[in-house]
């Protein structure tokens, strides 16, 4: 017996939805909302809460945002289409403007995808705050945009030694900052 959402499944795959890191492409100025994939996913599981024409879900979103973030048609109005060619949903005519309903193949979808979707809900939250600009203060802005710097200009030779090193001031940074001011950083002489 074939599976039958199996090819939104390798679509999903192959789009990314598996994937749960958002990246920023280079040389953009906005942060990137949704990593490749997560729009399809978040469209599904809001369509499952409650039916929806294609407006309807762009304020949902917008809303999720608080205003900060909204799809442009655009986008939306293909994922719309790419659920419904899968089978995800189905489209139905309410009040002379398409109406998406969630199909069973979409519910067992969720079910399985359950943690992305969390994961998904997770990266909106911390989106939120940087959309809105409230997420670092300007000096922190900088210290960030010295770092990426630093990284780009390194000469490129990367010997196993220098991979290690970098990544240990890294990893430390990362720790120091998330252990917070009451715990001094670790420094290799403190090993």
């Amino acid at each position: 017996m074939t599976d039958p959402y199996s090819h939104f499944k390798r679509e999903y795959e192959h789009d990314g939805f598996e994937r749960h890191s958002a990246r920023r492409e280079r040389n953009s100025r906005a942060p990137r909302v949704f990593a490749a994939g997560d729009l399809k996913l978040l469209s599904l599981a809001l369509i499952a809460e409650q039916p929806c024409h294609g407006y309807d879900l762009i304020r949902r979103i917008e809303n999720m945002f608080d205003g900060a973030y909204s799809p442009s048609p655009g986008v939306i109005y293909p994922t719309l289409s790419f659920l419904e060619m899968s089978a995800m949903v189905t489209c139905g005519v309410d009040d002379g403007k398409k109406c998406y309903s969630v199909t069973d193949a979409g519910r067992l979808l969720l079910e399985d995808q359950a943690q992305a979707l969390d994961e998904v809900r997770t990266r909106i939250e911390i989106s939120k705050r940087t959309l809105r600009g409230h997420d670092r203060p300007p000096e922190i802005q900088e210290a960030v945009y010295n770092l990426r710097h630093a990284l780009q200009k390194h000469p490129g030779h990367w010997s196993p030694e220098e991979i290690r090193r970098v990544r240990d001031l890294l990893n430390d940074t990362a720790k120091a900052i998330i252990d917070g001011p009451d715990r001094p950083p670790v420094s290799e002489s403190s090993q």
